[in-house]
């Protein structure tokens, strides 16, 4: 009876889906003749072009869909939702000039359910601004330099420490993973205070890698699938957070002083007087551990593959990094803000290299009102999403674009506003930008000061999508400077 019932339940689930699927092309074929929507295809129905999306490179998948629809703007549907992609300088600085106005920030299902836990409600599509939100970032001022200022020395340190226990002595090393355990190292100092502990530092990194490969798929939780094992290794990294939420209470209330966001976070009441219960303190930091992690991971390592390869250009940071070297008092004396201020060539070098390979590669809304936006109607509901690729290798802004030249942002110079973006613009620029660029250029100082060094596998082939990964890593010959 059991094998009867199991017979019967495929041919009616194909017959089920398909009916959906004429559903779907019904609707949208019947919505597409009333409304003038952008031009673009919403692809097959339900899965739209979600597995285009994600598997292909951002510079394709947009790229493609400019030259065919338009210059300007397109729709498609990825992870479910009709969303429009806006694109060039006019799309970019338009969502940055309407941010809350028309948009509100959205993630795509996948990132809504790892990083919420089972205690919460189902959220809202849309994520809208919270009070306590915007006081953790915004008040007390974490990410901002003047409170950045405080923490150059402990990064100073803490990079010297990574270089001496996982570079020094070595001949080859594979700069991807070692650049996501600095700077897994970093942030988890700077968001929770942890100190001295590899071995959970390493754990915490393990597990983000994978949560990350996660964060932009379709959300199907079955055994051996990338979603799965990303659900998996956040249930992980959550007790462990969780855990270290506990040992921290325990070194408080024993007198210990702590100035770090977990702990902000957890002793000090919002606006209305409520107190972050500890599940969602655990859910905002792995999100801000999940925000510092992939972006700084593949600026880092980029950043070290160009310079591998072009010897040169390598020497000009080098020569601008010994010259501050020089100019401190003593050896071994920390960097400063003043030190991060005259690394110019340095960060136009980082600049060309995050246009290059951006690290966002873009992000989405909602929209909270019908509005038009070059003669297209776009509802209430849709999808905004926006992309680096739309502008940063357009030969317009960026003569020779495919070309590594960092004097595209030498001596004052920068190309046209909103063309690019590495950090979003707008209000709702990445609130880390600072503290990214701290980490990057601190990075930098000692490893040029440090190595010399080639790129092993120049042509490592890199995974598409919007969380790219060189899939064999970036493997560079070292030797001491």
């Amino acid at each position: 009876m059991e094998m009867e019932n199991l017979t019967l339940f495929f041919p009616i689930s194909v017959l089920v889906f398909i009916c959906a699927l004429l559903f779907f092309a019904f609707k949208y074929s019947k919505s597409n003749a009333k409304t003038n929507f952008p031009p673009g295809s919403f692809g097959w129905p339900i899965i739209g072009e979600t597995f285009s999306f994600i598997n292909e490179t951002q510079q394709r998948f947009v790229g493609d869909r400019m030259k065919r629809y338009s210059p300007k703007l397109f729709k498609t549907n990825v992870f479910g939702e009709p969303t429009v992609v806006f694109c060039g300088i006019p799309g970019h600085k338009f969502i940055a000039s309407n941010e809350e106005k028309l948009f509100l920030a959205w993630r795509p299902h996948s990132m809504q359910k790892l990083f919420r836990s089972s205690y919460q409600k189902a959220a809202s599509q849309a994520t809208i601004p919270r009070a306590d939100a915007v006081q953790i970032y915004r008040a007390p001022g974490f990410l901002k330099p003047e409170a950045l200022v405080r923490y150059i020395e402990t990064m100073d340190s803490l990079v010297q420490e990574h270089l001496k226990l996982h570079w020094d002595g070595k001949s080859t090393v594979e700069v991807y993973h070692l650049a996501q355990l600095l700077v897994m190292t970093l942030s988890a100092r700077f968001f929770t205070g942890l100190q001295n502990n590899q071995g959970r530092t390493e754990k915490f990194t393990e597990l983000m890698n994978i949560i990350t490969a996660g964060l932009h798929t379709v959300p199907l939780s079955v055994p051996g699938t990338t979603f799965y094992r990303a659900m998996k290794a956040a249930d992980a990294m959550r007790k462990e957070v969780l855990l270290l939420i506990k040992e921290k209470k325990a070194a408080m209330s024993s007198g210990v002083q702590m100035h770090d966001i977990m702990s902000f976070m957890l002793f000090n009441a919002d606006p209305t007087g409520r107190f972050i219960p500890e599940n969602e303190v655990a859910d905002k930091i792995m999100g801000l551990m999940a925000g510092g992690f992939h972006s700084p991971s593949m600026a880092t390592s980029f950043l070290i593959k160009y310079l591998g390869e072009n010897p040169e250009i390598c020497d000009k940071v080098r020569t601008e990094q010994l010259e501050i070297t020089r100019s401190k008092q003593s050896a071994g004396e920390a960097l400063n803000w003043d030190d991060i201020q005259k690394m110019k060539y340095s960060w136009g070098v980082a600049l060309e290299v995050m246009r290059l390979v951006p690290p966002l590669q873009g992000t989405f809304r909602e929209v909270i009102t019908d509005f038009t936006y070059e003669g297209y109607t776009i509802p209430k509901g849709w999808k905004v999403y926006w992309s680096a690729s739309s502008t940063n290798k357009i030969s317009e802004y960026f003569p020779a674009p495919e070309e590594f030249d960092p004097t595209r942002f030498e001596n004052g110079k920068s190309p046209p506003a909103y063309s690019n973006i590495p950090f979003g613009s707008g209000p709702r620029i990445c609130p880390g930008k600072e503290y990214a660029r701290l980490q990057l250029l601190c990075s930098l100082h000692h490893i040029v000061t440090k190595y010399k060094w080639d790129v092993i596998n120049p042509n490592a082939k890199i995974a598409g999508g919007m969380n790219p990964v060189p899939e064999e890593g970036i493997l560079i010959r070292l030797q001491p400077y």
